[in-house]
């Protein structure tokens, strides 16, 4: 067997270890799901208001639940049902639409059938959708509603292997077929019934298929949102998906989690990070999952949250960066005896959570216990007073965010991943944090750092078993000793963690190697650090971007914090922190344009520079000139992926007129 491969069909060697987790005997997907799914049986699973079916708003829906033993039963349908229109293994489906149970059921009747599941983003175009399915070779797609039916519509004529598609979360088909009448619709309850009715496919059939998968098998394709070109579709092996979550479950939490423990599934599922926490810690563990609105990131998810009080809370930055929002616009109206206190209350967890930081004393000061009291009801009102732990990551979180949910005793503990390995890497979790690192490399795991470049490579049974389809790319990430290149230029301090091999403190994320500026001197200049360094200078900006390629300096565009609408469509009105540092300097502006005739906001931004610039290593690393965009960056406007990653070439071309003239 190989370390890596590009066939789907392949089944890749396993990276067994010799000691601890690294030598965990190898399990299936399906074998961790069903012998949970037995253990708990008839504990609630799954829960989900079923708006499509209610005539009240979500606010009067009743939950809906479904069982451990319900859960496995709808698996087996939908396996049953593929199997009965002739799905095969290896074959793959994809499935576009918002968290469900219904998504959870195809991804893992999928699974079971002997087939790959891949999800494709909701935001995604018809031709963006079309890629995905046609490069996958989708048999059967599992849509959400008539509007991402409304897609396939366009693109099904086009893709040959395509033989159902299948729609949830109406109550009634919004038509009979696609592809010019060749593939046939079916509602997702219509569908299960195809099984039920196949005579020749029952429960032995899907359990045979079972009990043939091996670990080292592809079971799921995460297709990346890369910043360049179409996505690269990365396998996913059922040893990646048993044993890293596992690995988290066992070495990141302040104890077990059972059926008691609540997590809410709100983020995309064709993440890894979000198909790691809802779907495949909760088969480890047995806690339930409960499915947020599809309008979560848009305003309901603070709903949501009070309702379910969940154990353990997953936001990507920007989601804490909304709460952290909204929690300063009620401090500034807070006044009097109350701000004291909350100052006060603020100033004991500050002090408590710096010293439980890893290497200092571990000690609470004098008041804490009033202090959490005081705080708990914050904790209550953000409906996280169960909250283990909340976690981050996904994209880079500005330190003071960090500090502030610290200073609600709420600390924020961030992690480093990426789809190829499965998620996570390296994790800040109680006991073991450093604000400002992305965390320590995970048990069982290795990593170094390249000579020369700092790059940051790792191995472990977490790595993926390569790109689909694409040698020379599967070549370029995994070496020939199973080590992955992450193209992420790192530093490690000196706290390593017992029992890990090469670097093993806590990981700084510097930069990426492809994102690495040579200017016209040839300096090397990592741009993520000084743009981490302005927006600390200037809370007013949302994003910023260093250019200096090939150029004789380097100079930055600033985006600031304007109002975004439910589509998530950037205006060029101030917002949040924007609009208020516009009043505190004196300007009238209240739009980007004013702001860019505004002398009081050049005085804002040349001392926000000369700030930035002071902290920086080197000349090659100052700034010399600035310049504000129209607009935010955001994924509608191009300038982001879905998972909120800087596309600099679209940015830049976007905006070539505004940087040719600095360079004028």
């Amino acid at each position: 067997m190989v370390l890596s491969t590009s066939d789907p069909k392949e089944c890749v060697e396993i990276r067994i270890g010799n000691s601890g987790i690294a030598a965990d005997e190898p399990k299936t997907v399906m074998s961790v799901f069903q012998a949970n799914c037995r253990k708990f049986a008839n504990a609630p699973a799954l829960h989900q208001k079923v708006m499509h079916l209610s005539d009240k708003p979500a606010a009067e829906t009743p939950w809906t639940t479904w069982t451990f033993k319900q859960y496995e039963e709808q698996v087996f349908s939908f396996a049953k049902s593929l199997i009965s229109l002739g799905f095969e293994k290896h074959d793959c489906i994809n499935i576009i639409g918002f968290n469900s149970p219904e998504w959870f059921f195809a991804n893992f009747g999928t699974i079971a059938a002997g087939g790959i599941a891949a999800g494709i983003y909701t935001t995604n175009l018809p031709e963006a959708c079309h890629y995905v399915s046609d490069h996958s070779k989708a048999k059967v797609v599992v849509v959400e509603g008539a509007k991402q039916l409304e897609k396939y519509t366009e693109i099904s004529a086009r893709l040959p292997n395509l033989k159902a598609v299948v729609v949830y979360g109406e109550k009634t088909k919004p038509m009979e077929s696609v592809g010019n009448g060749a593939v046939p619709v079916y509602l997702f309850d219509e569908f299960l019934q195809l099984g039920k009715d196949a005579a020749d496919v029952t429960d032995t059939t899907v359990q045979a298929s079972i009990d043939a998968q091996k670990p080292g098998e592809t079971c799921t394709l995460i297709y990346t949102s890369g910043t360049t070109g179409n996505p690269k579709a990365v396998m996913i092996t059922h040893d990646n998906l048993t044993w890293t979550s596992k690995n988290m479950l066992v070495n990141t939490l302040p104890r077990a989690l059972t059926n008691d423990d609540n997590i809410i599934s709100y983020l995309p599922l064709s993440h890894i990070a979000a198909q790691m926490l809802d779907m495949h810690c909760p088969i480890q563990c047995g806690c339930q999952v409960w499915f947020a609105q599809a309008d979560a990131l848009r305003g309901s998810l603070g709903t949501t949250l009070k309702e379910v009080r969940p154990t353990i809370f997953f936001g990507v930055p920007r989601v804490w960066e909304k709460m952290y929002e909204a929690m300063q616009k009620v401090a500034k109206s807070t006044t009097g005896v109350k701000k004291m206190i909350s100052t006060w209350a603020k100033g004991k967890a500050s002090a408590k959570n710096i010293a439980g930081q890893y290497g200092e004393s571990g000690g609470s000061p004098w008041g804490y216990g009033i202090a959490s009291k005081i705080l708990g009801k914050v904790h209550v009102a953000l409906g996280l007073e169960r909250c283990l732990c909340a976690f981050t990551g996904a994209a880079p979180i500005e330190v003071k965010i960090l500090n502030y949910f610290a200073s609600i005793d709420l600390p924020i503990y961030e992690l480093f991943g990426q789809s190829e390995c499965t998620g996570p890497h390296t994790v800040n979790f109680p006991g073991a944090w450093k604000v400002g690192t992305c965390g320590r490399p995970l048990p069982g795991t290795e990593s170094r750092m390249e000579p020369g470049t700092g790059e940051l490579s790792y191995t472990g049974r977490h790595i993926f078993a390569g790109y689909m389809y694409m040698d020379d790319k599967t070549a370029d990430t995994i070496d020939s000793g199973g080590w992955l290149h992450s193209g992420d230029v790192v530093s490690f301090d000196d706290c390593s963690t017992p029992g890990i091999e090469g670097p093993s403190g806590f990981m700084s994320i510097t930069g990426r190697i492809k994102e690495l500026i040579i200017t016209a001197g040839g300096e090397n200049v990592a741009p993520v650090l000084i743009e981490s360094e302005f927006k600390l200078a200037m809370p007013a900006l949302s994003n910023c971007m260093v250019i200096g390629d090939k150029r004789k300096f380097l100079s930055i565009l600033l985006c600031l914090l304007v109002e975004v609408d439910e589509e998530g469509v950037a205006s060029d009105k101030l917002a949040g922190e924007a609009l208020d540092t516009s009043k505190r300097i004196g300007s009238s502006a209240t739009t980007t344009a004013e702001v860019m005739t505004c002398s009081k906001w050049k005085d804002y931004f040349d001392k926000g520079m000369a700030v930035a610039n002071d902290k920086t290593i080197s000349r090659a690393q100052r700034v010399a000139k600035w310049a504000v965009v129209p607009t935010d960056f955001t994924e509608k406007g191009g300038e982001l992926t879905p998972t909120l990653k800087l596309k600099r070439s679209v940015a830049e071309a976007k905006y070539s007129e505004i940087v040719e003239g600095i360079y004028a």
